[in-house]
């Protein structure tokens, strides 16, 4: 008689000293679900979304089955994928107040993962640990795992799961608030997919009208003629910056609040459309001169999305009137399509994190010093816009940046947090000082208009400015735009010109204005879509979106959709 074939690891072993090895296969299948079922039991608040943690649960173990046909590995696999989307999700709270969605997948990328490992510098560290432990335990499973499962038969249960979810999350859609509540991990996510792609057959990206009535005039090339010498025009990005005294008990050092002044001695308020994180919805708002409001649930990823799409701007309009436009940018181009974006609206030389040879997140001075050495190389007889883009301020505040710089500054005597951030901010305020002094020594007799701006409040604020408040209480003035949490400041300088009263310079305006107050400080005739928004920002008192339940930015990016500013949105 032939000897029995071998049958592998998957055998069954049930006698001698190997009996145990059989007990630590089966329980090499069953820790994955144990493990997530205290997951769930965890992070899970409520019985429906603990109805989708489970489908979600199943979809992603029938998914690795029906690829590996190794159970235990499959468990395995998805629970290392809940578990980093929850620390990923926690994280995103920490930062903007919201947790994880489906769409955040598309933040997914090189340049991202590069600019949290410089935000973060021991996260790099962390994963290479994780790395080295997951591989050979993911490696052991394989050995390990008993059976062997079809299949056809785990593809047909991942798709039964999936469309159970599916139904689940049509007849009960998530509430958009719940994003604001630190829980609920998994299902948010999973439900938030749902939604995502039923809003994208439904809207699209952008909002718009469906037809408007009238038509906005393609700009002439040569139609541009300011009168009077054009100025050099500065825009300053002034990361996670606005006037801390909001909050009622800070205590500041003397002579807080005059950075956020304009030549005129005003104090202006800049509303964004963001809190705590994603300097990129002002970066879009700044550019495009447009709502990021506009893209829904989409926003996160607008300069993605308007990549290539939204061929419209300040530098665009700048560029009409003959005006070179640069930016600097702090991180690596690639992040959120920053490089595409900007240049899609018009920004000739780009230059990032690497070609500025930034070795990790640099003071305001270090971007002051090649903005001046960039207008230095630049055509004397050119006017020049630039987009000077500072991430000092950027959190995280718990620890001290950069401690051989203002190492005598006098703590006020807040948090820690707090104090570390006035200090980032004294900073800044003394480098911006002696970005203007240059600038005077440099270029004696040049005329420059300077326009700074805080992208958002720092994450903290919503604690300071409502301490009293829950979670859920925060997330409802969040979602509803209540302008103590998004408002911020603008500010005017001029060196050797005299800033144009225009109505558009207002104490209180929404981002998406500030390309339109710029060109008009700057005496800079506006295009006919400029001209459009020009009429709706004074009819609408500085509001964009938020006027008329979202009616007027409807009807003008129908009105951009039509005359080719905005493409296949």
């Amino acid at each position: 008689m032939a000897p029995a074939p071998n049958s592998g690891p998957s055998a069954t072993v049930a006698t001698g000293g190997l009996a145990s090895i059989g007990i630590w296969r089966l329980l090499a299948v069953a820790a994955p679900h144990l493990a997530a079922l205290a997951v769930m039991l965890q992070t899970e608040t409520d019985f429906g979304s603990r109805a989708g943690f489970l489908l979600s649960w199943a979809i992603l173990n029938f998914f690795w089955i029906a690829l590996l046909r190794r159970p235990a590995l499959s468990g395995a696999l998805s629970l290392t994928l809940v578990v980093v989307l929850i620390l990923l999700s926690r994280l995103k709270h920490d930062v903007v107040q919201m947790t994880a969605n489906f769409v955040d997948l598309m933040v997914i990328d090189r340049d991202t993962a590069a600019f949290l490992f410089t935000i973060f510098p021991n996260l790099r560290w962390s994963v290479i640990g994780a790395a080295l432990l997951i591989i050979p335990l993911m490696y052991a499973l394989w050995w390990l795992d008993p059976f062997r499962i079809r299949r056809l038969p785990a593809l047909a249960c991942m798709l039964s799961c999936l469309a159970a979810l599916v139904g689940y999350s049509v007849a009960w859609p998530d509430d958009v608030w719940r994003g604001y509540y630190d829980d609920g991990y998994l299902s948010k996510f999973s439900r938030s997919g749902v939604t995502a792609v039923a809003d994208f057959i439904n809207y699209g990206f952008m909002e718009s009208d469906a037809v408007a009535a009238e038509r906005l005039k393609l700009p002439l090339e040569d139609s541009c003629h300011p009168t009077g010498r054009r100025p050099h025009i500065i825009m300053i990005h002034d990361e996670s910056s606005f006037d801390i005294r909001q909050a009622e008990g800070i205590k500041v050092p003397p002579g807080y609040g005059s950075h956020f002044k304009s030549f005129d001695g005003k104090e202006r308020k800049f509303l964004a459309e963001s809190n705590g994180g994603p300097s990129w919805f002002t970066e879009y708002n700044v550019l495009a001169g447009l709502s990021s409001r506009s893209f829904g649930r989409f926003s996160y990823f607008v300069t993605r999305i308007a990549s290539g799409r939204v061929e419209r701007g300040l530098p665009l309009a700048l560029r009409r009137c003959g005006y070179s436009t640069i930016s600097l940018y702090p991180a690596y181009g690639a992040f959120m399509s920053a490089r595409s974006f900007q240049t899609t609206t018009g920004i000739q030389h780009f230059y990032d994190a690497r070609d500025l040879g930034a070795k990790a997140v640099e003071p305001d001075s270090f971007f002051y010093d090649k903005a001046l050495k960039l207008m230095s190389e630049s055509a004397p007889n050119t006017p020049l816009f630039m987009f000077v883009y500072l991430a000092a301020n950027h959190f995280p505040w718990e620890t001290r940046f950069r401690p051989d710089l203002m190492p005598f500054w006098p703590k006020p005597g807040n948090t820690p947090v707090i104090d570390e951030y006035l200090r980032r901010q004294a900073m800044s305020a003394d480098d911006y000082a002696a970005f203007v002094v240059g600038l005077k020594k440099k270029f004696p007799a040049q005329p420059f208009l300077i326009v700074r701006y805080g992208d958002h409040q720092p994450e903290f604020s919503p604690k300071i400015l409502d301490p009293g408040l829950d979670a859920a209480g925060v997330g409802k003035k969040l979602m509803n735009y209540d302008p103590r949490y998004y408002a911020t400041y603008y500010a005017i300088d001029a060196i050797n010109f005299e800033p144009v009263k225009t109505a558009a310079v207002m104490d209180t305006i929404d981002g998406p204005y500030l390309p339109l107050v710029i060109q008009e400080a700057a005496g800079i005739p506006l295009d006919p879509s400029f001209e459009e928004q020009k009429k709706i920002m004074l009819r609408c008192k500085g509001l964009l979106y938020a006027c008329k339940g979202g009616a007027e930015a409807r009807r003008f990016n129908r009105l951009l959709i039509d005359a080719g500013f905005v493409k296949n949105l």
